[in-house]
């Protein structure tokens, strides 16, 4: 069992609900698959840079003998192995602004490579991963459902990105309204904990 951890919370751990719900699922992972091994990426504390088209020319021309192509393409490839080298891949992630944090869209960017990670055929695009994720999410207020549903665009992206990329087998655990006061946090973060303590039984 690989699993694949990336944190895109700008907050640390003391504070941030996506990195301690993150964690206490991967270690539950553990406790339940003995022996799995554990990628960590921490998006903020080593961020990507945004794409431009030297990625893609990385990707589609020899760059050996260009430093900055040379460089690209290690770094990209190295995020797309760990990412097709895994199981399991637990995604922790706040709403900013509607949406996923920048740092997890660079991330996104390096990896959903044509012909890596996805290929385009006749019939359309069709991914090239499989395996679970899980997307361990939180909001200050409530999208899920309600009035303001049609503002998430945090997990409808990432299920779609993982969908195009090929993994179809998406949970969502969500600590929504966090920003509603102290009591509608706590029950937030209790909410998700017996989530995720429900999904590993």
């Amino acid at each position: 069992m690989n699993i694949l951890h990336i944190d895109a919370s700008a907050s640390d751990s003391a504070v941030s609900h996506t990195r301690r719900l993150s964690s206490e699922l991967v270690e539950r992972l553990e406790t339940a698959y003995p022996g799995a091994t554990i990628v960590y990426r921490d998006l903020v504390a080593n961020q990507l840079p945004h794409v431009d088209m030297t990625i893609r020319h990385a990707w589609t021309a020899d760059s050996t003998g260009d430093i900055k192509l040379a460089e690209t393409m290690s770094r990209s490839k190295a995020l797309v192995d760990e990412l097709k080298a895994a199981d399991v891949v637990v995604v922790g992630s706040p709403m900013y602004n509607f949406t996923v944090p920048s740092t997890l869209k660079a991330w996104v960017d390096h990896v959903a490579i044509a012909g890596q990670t996805f290929r385009y055929t006749a019939e359309g695009p069709r991914g090239l991963l499989s395996g679970k994720v899980y997307l361990v999410l939180s909001s200050g207020g409530i999208y899920s459902k309600g009035p303001f549903a049609a503002y998430d665009h945090l997990s409808t992206y990432l299920e779609a990105i993982f969908s195009f990329l090929g993994i179809l087998d998406v949970e969502v655990i969500r600590a929504e309204g966090i920003a509603y006061g102290p009591e509608q946090d706590q029950a937030a973060m209790a909410n998700a904990a017996q989530r995720i303590e429900a999904i590993v039984a």
